[in-house]
């Protein structure tokens, strides 16, 4: 067992559990398709009090909210396109390693990476 199926499992939450969430776009991102068909999302975070004082103080002004942006190359907009709230994690795992002929524990593993990134930014959230 690895390091995170091993702390999944003492919280109780099972590597079968994270498969089975369903995964969901934040409602404050903005996606926008570029030029050349990639897709940039916009979306905004929140800041910590300390790091506003700093950026008031170089006079950047902020409200504690920064816009970030993140462009996604075409794998990522592959499995962006399959969040759409009523598809599995293991959905989109198995669709992922269908189209790109790969073992399904490679493809478990590039789209769960992929997928916890997207959470940690913020821009989707599981259910």
């Amino acid at each position: 067992m690895k390091r995170f199926e091993k702390k999944a499992a003492a919280r109780g939450f099972t590597r079968s559990d994270a498969l089975a969430c369903t995964p969901e776009k934040t409602r404050q991102v903005e996606e926008t398709v570029l030029e050349d068909g990639n897709v940039l999302l916009d979306y905004t975070v929140s800041v910590r009090p300390w790091f506003t004082g700093l950026l008031k103080r170089l006079g950047a002004g902020s409200d504690g909210r920064i816009k970030k942006k993140l462009q996604l190359d075409e794998l990522g907009m592959q499995v962006w396109s399959l969040v759409d709230g009523s598809k599995t994690v293991r959905d989109i795992v198995r669709h992922f390693a269908r189209v790109h002929q790969l073992p399904e524990r490679e493809a478990e593993v590039a789209v769960t990476r992929f997928l916890r990134e997207l959470g940690k930014r913020g821009l989707i959230g599981l259910r």
